[in-house]
């Protein structure tokens, strides 16, 4: 039997007709902008002068990127900010305060006012900026950008990275899980520096979840990989009523143990030591949380995780994943070049778009997926779903 897709009245026909010319605009389209000459041209047209500038300092910036980082980390670890934060001082007292050359401090400055980290104010006073206000106001992200010196060595042959040519990696050294086959024997040095910055970056984030998903309706939350426990202890805060318990290594159980103590939390949380991986979870909890686990997995364990999720919720519960997510609109820099690069360096595991992360919850027998909108999408996305009735 013959079909005739390719007659003048197909509609496949058609179809190729117009992605044809589609294609042939994009060629044309590359050939004008990658022109010089058509470069140069725009910058002289009024019309079009605004549209040439923004690409212009959008290609530089692509190129300084790495600049603008360690004006951050100077800033940083000079504790620019903080002294700031207290009052504006003139140029002459920063160089004094910090013990740098007044040239180069003056240097730093500028650099740090085109960033807005900073601001000249009233007689040449400096000031903090929008950006440097912000800053301080997420005491995480002073931790990150530390914590990215390691990210940076990682980063400094990218090719030698993509083929494995490296002796290891910073990233890989530094989450020490993600380089041994038994998780559940590192020791309570080997997980205190992660767990650490895992912690400190868990307010933000479980904030924005809680703000997107309410815990009224659940009475018993299992958080899989909660680390030092900062996102059960911010869900049992949010809901009085809940009691919590952290799955992880067992040296991490140890520090979560030691939060809930400390903030008054120990008669309604506990935990459970063991391996995600390779360890059941245990029963009865109607709520499991996977709060940026699964983007750390590679899709065999990410897709067995859940399918142990779902034999621990049994027919009831639900499960709650909060991560960023590859096809975020407005971010697609943060998922596909720095966490995608980050996850490579790191050795395991991957950001993924949102129609992937359900398609993995319906094999893994969940159904009923459900997508709950957070006020900063950049940061975190939230999916929850629940059992299927004919899953095993």
């Amino acid at each position: 039997m013959h079909f005739a897709v390719d007659g003048p009245g197909s509609s496949l026909n058609a179809r190729w007709k117009t992605w044809g010319w589609f294609a042939a605009l994009l060629q044309w389209r590359d050939r004008l902008l990658g022109d010089p000459n058509f470069q140069r041209r725009a910058l002289r047209v009024p019309v079009v002068r605004w549209i040439a500038r923004r690409r212009m300092r959008a290609l530089f910036d692509l190129c300084s990127g790495f600049v603008y980082s360690q004006v951050l980390l100077a800033c940083t670890r000079l504790g620019l900010l903080q002294i700031l934060a207290r009052s504006p001082h003139s140029a002459a007292e920063l160089a004094e305060i910090l013990q740098l050359p007044r040239a180069s401090l003056e240097r730093l400055l500028e650099a740090a006012e085109s960033l807005q980290l900073v601001e000249t104010r009233d007689r040449g006073r400096i000031g903090l900026g929008t950006l440097g206000v912000a800053l301080l106001g997420n005491p995480s992200v002073g931790m990150m950008i530390e914590h990215h010196s390691a990210f940076y060595a990682d980063l400094s042959d990218p090719l030698a990275l993509m083929r494995g040519e490296l002796d290891g990696t910073e990233l890989g050294r530094f989450w020490a899980y993600s380089q041994t086959s038994s998780p559940a024997s590192l020791g309570p040095e080997q997980v205190c520096d992660y767990s650490r910055l895992m912690a400190a970056s868990q307010q933000l984030i479980a904030e924005q979840v809680l703000a997107a998903y309410p815990l009224r309706r659940h009475a018993r939350l299992l958080d899989v990989g909660g680390g030092e426990g900062a996102f059960a202890a911010a869900a049992m805060r949010a809901a009085p009523h809940l009691s919590a318990c952290v799955f992880d290594l067992p040296p991490v159980c140890a520090r979560a143990l030691a939060r809930f103590d400390r903030e008054g939390l120990g008669d309604r949380a506990g935990t459970c030591g063991g391996d995600f991986l390779n360890d059941p979870l245990p029963m009865g909890f109607d709520l499991i949380s996977l709060v940026r686990v699964l983007h750390d997995q590679d899709d065999e364990q990410a897709l067995e995780l859940l399918r142990s999720v779902r034999r621990s919720l049994g027919s009831r519960g639900v499960i709650l994943i909060a991560e960023p997510m590859l096809d975020t609109r407005g971010a697609e820099p943060v998922g596909a070049a720095y966490f995608g690069f980050y996850l490579m360096a790191m050795g395991q595991g991957r950001a993924r778009p949102a129609a992937e992360i359900r398609s993995m919850l319906e094999s893994a027998g969940f159904t009923a997926v459900k997508s709950h909108r957070t006020a900063a999408p950049l940061l975190v996305r939230v999916l929850s779903a629940r059992p299927g009735t004919d899953a095993g």
